[in-house]
């Protein structure tokens, strides 16, 4: 069995959820050579700040500086500027914690000088001691819409502002035709030998970074094996408007319904034991199956989960 660097992984992920998988992954095979490839199209600016809440969500995991209690945000962070933009009447409703606040800073300065997303991203992970090689999905501007029964929302609007209450009824991706891969993702979708895609929301979160020109088509032909992480665990999902973003677009909110969402891409579906009885089903689809417990509350659950995902290439690892 290969070891080390040899050992080559992608990650499609989102936010929270993803980054947990990532986090475990960076610690069960710590020198693999491991790539994350991350949701950019709830990127948004706020206070004249280009914020990146998938990206840096991600890197403050793989950093060690994230907050675990939320699973977003930077531990121990003070809130200093936010209180005083609220005293001048400025909106606060998305929160920036003060040493946060620098990533914004830095990041904006960095764009509006020219440089990329991508290259400004390796800057920023490298100077926080992030190892894996951490991108955006595509240094283009791509922007999700939520269409729900109060009208159309920017997503941060929609899961932040508004907390998820108006039902979803659709979902769009702005510029998304238009947009580049990163050379990151279709070199890595060549090169690697396990693709993993994250436990992320797979519309708001996954299906951006799949709709980007060539990427599925790519993803379709890659030689790696192709796992992803269920984020539905007996119907529900742990966190977030997953289920209602899944029965928007016509996706049955459960494990087989995730195995048919993803079933031209995927290889092996890894699912909780709530699911186990779904087994056959799934395989009917064509997939392989991993069933385990997937819950990731603590830094041993993590690996755990991680584990699982490269046990379907190296059985070693479970």
């Amino acid at each position: 069995m290969n070891r080390g660097k040899d050992r080559a992984v992608l990650v499609l992920s989102g936010g929270v959820g993803g980054a947990k998988l990532v986090r475990g992954l960076a610690r069960a095979v710590p020198d693999c050579d491991l790539r994350v490839i991350v949701n950019t199209a709830d990127d948004f600016e706020f206070h004249g700040l280009h914020i990146c809440p998938d990206l840096d969500t991600v890197m403050y995991a793989l950093s060690g500086l994230q907050n675990e209690q939320t699973g977003w945000g930077i531990q121990g962070d003070s809130w200093n500027a936010h209180e005083m933009l609220g005293r001048y009447g400025a909106p606060t409703w998305f929160r920036l914690g003060d040493r946060d606040l620098a990533t914004h800073l830095v990041r904006t300065k960095l764009l509006r000088e020219g440089q990329p997303l991508s290259v400004v991203t390796r800057s920023l992970a490298s100077a926080l001691g992030v190892a894996a090689a951490l991108q955006p999905m595509t240094d283009d501007r791509v922007e999700t819409f939520v269409q729900t029964e109060e009208g159309e929302l920017a997503f941060q609007e929609y899961f932040v502002r508004e907390g998820t209450h108006p039902a979803v009824r659709g979902v769009r991706f702005a510029g998304i035709e238009a947009a580049d891969p990163s050379e990151v993702l279709l070199g890595s979708i060549r090169e690697v030998e396990l693709i993993v895609i994250a436990p992320s929301n797979p519309v708001a979160s996954i299906e951006p970074i799949l709709a980007l020109p060539g990427v599925r088509e790519q993803l379709q032909r890659s030689r790696a094996l192709r796992v992803a992480v269920s984020p539905i665990i007996g119907g529900r999902a742990l966190k977030g408007p997953t289920v209602q973003f899944l029965e928007a677009v016509g996706v049955e909110a459960t494990a087989v319904g995730i195995a048919g969402h993803y079933r031209d891409v995927l290889d092996t579906l890894v699912v909780d034991r709530m699911d186990a009885g779904a087994e056959s089903e799934i395989r009917r689809l064509g997939l392989d199956v991993i069933v385990g417990d997937t819950v990731m509350r603590t830094g041993e659950d993590r690996v755990r989960v991680a584990r699982l995902a490269l046990s379907s290439l190296w059985p070693s690892e479970q």
